[in-house]
């Protein structure tokens, strides 16, 4: 069986500069040859010392007739490739799309230019829909100053529901928690948080902290009192891995409990409180604020340190 990738999407939507990315990186590497066939040219051209250096071969197919098993296999005849990259051409639909038999498609990318999204969605549906269909990811790049992503996930879901959606602006991914990805539901009338729920809605807490705002929220936290603390205050948290067995912090929120100062440091409680917005100095600003409906003593978790790993 060939090893075939193929990567659609529209005219300028980043098909090349997510190849050339990818020729680059060590995991992609190989001994023997790539064969590009490249079914449309955009305005980024290949490098060719990247060309050179990564074994590769482009082929241009022009016409969609062109693009049919007998010429594949003689273009495969002529380069006899390890493996085959085909950046295909948006315009054809892909449902049409025909391989010689033992070609094995290994992995298929959709690239998708985030600011043109909204126009090809309302006009080209159904190719886009073709493309993505199959698609095991879904690439939106340039996606700078774009408040609509989680409308753009869900289009793409309502096609492909099992297709891994990425986001990508200048800076790079754009780590983003859409809520219908969160482990526990905000409709609740208290959001029970477990190991990993605990985290993610500490982290969503500062991006999203809208979502939470007069909501209930129930965890078992270790009890860290700071040195020079309000009275009625203290800090409910879990120790977590972000990266590596050196790399431990403590996270969590101000909470606001009258009987804060009975506490001990580092003992284990169990936390129900509503969450709001309020200035806080440590904050340098406003920011999440727990204030205790109640603080109940509990035994540990039998996993101590949560983990971002």
């Amino acid at each position: 069986m060939k090893p075939v990738y193929v990567i659609n999407g529209f005219l300028e939507s980043g098909k090349t500069e997510f190849i050339t990315f990818t020729l680059g990186q060590p995991y992609f590497q190989i001994k023997g040859k790539t064969l590009i066939i490249l079914c449309e040219e955009g305005e980024i051209e290949y490098d060719e010392a990247l060309l050179k250096k990564s074994r590769a071969e482009i082929e241009v197919i022009e016409d969609e007739e062109d693009f049919n098993p007998s010429h594949l296999m003689e273009l495969e005849k002529k380069h006899k490739p390890e493996r085959i990259i085909i950046e295909y051409n948006g315009m054809w639909n892909y449902k049409d799309m025909k391989l010689p038999w033992y070609w094995k498609i290994e992995q298929q990318i959709t690239t998708i230019d985030g600011s043109t999204f909204p126009m090809y969605y309302t006009n080209m549906r159904s190719l886009l829909a073709e493309m993505v269909r199959k698609s095991e990811m879904i690439i939106f790049n340039r996606c700078d100053g774009i408040s609509d992503l989680n409308n753009y996930k869900r289009n793409i879901k309502a096609v492909n529901p099992s297709a891994d959606v990425i986001f990508e602006d200048s800076n790079g991914e754009i780590d983003e928690i859409f809520e219908e990805d969160l482990p526990y539901d905000l409709n609740q009338d208290v959001i029970v948080l477990d190991n990993m729920g605990y985290g993610i809605w500490y982290l969503d807490s500062m991006e999203h902290l809208e979502r939470y705002i007069g909501k209930k929220v129930q965890f078992v936290a270790m009890v860290l009192k700071p040195e020079n603390f309000p009275e009625g205050y203290f800090v409910p948290g879990r120790m977590a891995m972000t990266c590596c067995a050196d790399d431990m912090a403590f996270l969590g929120y101000a909470c606001e409990f009258a009987g804060a100062e009975a506490l001990k440091q580092k003992e284990w409680v169990k936390v129900t409180a509503t969450v709001t917005r309020e200035y806080w100095e440590d904050y340098k600003g406003e920011g999440p604020m727990l204030h205790a409906v109640s603080v109940e003593k509990t035994k540990a978790p039998k996993e101590e340190v949560i983990s971002f790993m």
